[in-house]
């Protein structure tokens, strides 16, 4: 077990930022689209509004869209296939209370301005419940599709970071690689807490130490577990060793739930099939290394969508933090 940390709240930023991460705690959330596709990379969307408006009532605390751009074969998996800033703005009036996520925005595929001015316009029109994850990207076919160079995607994500962090500013001035700003020109709305809750995932071919000291929480991915907890106990080592305040981690995890709710957990992409007692006593073991949120994708989960939701929330979510 990593030592617990000591503050009792991570720095707040917005709504949904506050009620999804709590230091030694973990929270639950789910991936989108919330449905069974494991013989397609394409999902149906069926029901894709009212599982999410049912995943909020039953109390879970975040739902995660993904960036796909291009339906790439290599990929399989072409995510909730809406443009995730187009979707957010569909679930911002459809919900009320559950954390919007998006894990990840591609920085490198999109100019930052435009990143800017949807992300704050999403967590505006949501009032204050968006959490925005940003990646390099690991697909390169989709980079000469956009006429862009899979290279220098490290150098340009460090630029688009640092672009959208000074759009929350007032009438912000300044070089960019991406374009300079200037005379007093300004960017609305601003964020509903002046930024931008900002998550790194993995790597995203920065310097861990650059990570640590820009990020506002770290998405890594499923790991051993004896292998995870040196990786978050090394996270938080370099989080305090720049002198920031502790930051949240969070991962994806894969699940095939199955009725017998003794079953052991036996390996699939990403994650387990097993029972409802073994994926709680395995999410227990993530809280205690310090995880502080788990969100659920159900891609390869062969029960009754809404049946498995039901039984999560029953038998799961009281055990974890909401």
């Amino acid at each position: 077990m990593l030592k617990q940390l000591e503050n009792t709240t991570f720095q707040p930023i917005n709504r949904g930022y506050n009620s999804v991460f709590q230091p030694n705690r973990l929270s639950l959330g789910l991936v989108v689209p919330i449905e069974t596709y494991a013989r397609s990379a394409v999902p149906t969307l069926t029901h894709h509004l009212e599982r999410i408006q049912l995943a909020e009532a039953l109390g879970f605390a975040a739902v995660w869209l993904r960036d796909v751009p291009f339906n790439v074969p290599s990929f399989g998996d072409a995510g909730q296939t809406y443009d995730p800033f187009v979707y957010l703005g569909l679930l911002a009036g459809q919900t009320k209370q559950i954390a919007l996520g998006v894990a990840s925005i591609i920085l490198p595929l999109r100019h930052p301005a435009h990143v800017a001015k949807a992300a704050a316009s999403a967590d505006v029109l949501s009032g204050g419940r968006l959490i925005l994850g940003v990646a390099s990207g690991d697909r390169p076919e989709e980079y000469p599709a956009l006429n862009l160079s899979y290279g220098d995607r490290s150098a340009r994500f460090r630029e688009s970071f640092g672009y959208i962090r000074r759009m929350g500013e007032a009438t912000p001035a300044f070089e960019n690689h991406y374009g300079s700003p200037r005379g007093g020109m300004d960017m609305l709305p601003k964020p509903t807490a002046g930024k931008l809750p900002l998550l790194i995932t993995g790597g995203s071919q920065q310097a861990p130490e650059w990570i640590a000291q820009n990020g506002d929480g770290w998405m890594t991915y499923p790991r051993n577990p004896v292998l995870q907890a040196q990786v978050i106990q090394d996270w938080q080592a370099r989080v305090e060793s720049v002198g920031r305040p502790a930051q949240p981690v969070m991962q994806p995890l894969y699940i095939d739930l199955i009725d017998d709710p003794d079953a052991p957990p036996q390996p699939i992409h990403l994650g387990f099939r097993l029972g409802i007692n073994a994926l709680r006593t395995y999410l227990k073991s993530l809280e205690a290394i310090g995880v502080n949120h788990v969100a659920l994708n159900l891609r390869f989960n062969q029960t009754n969508v809404e049946t498995t939701l039901k039984r999560l929330a029953d038998e799961l979510l009281p055990d974890f933090a909401t």
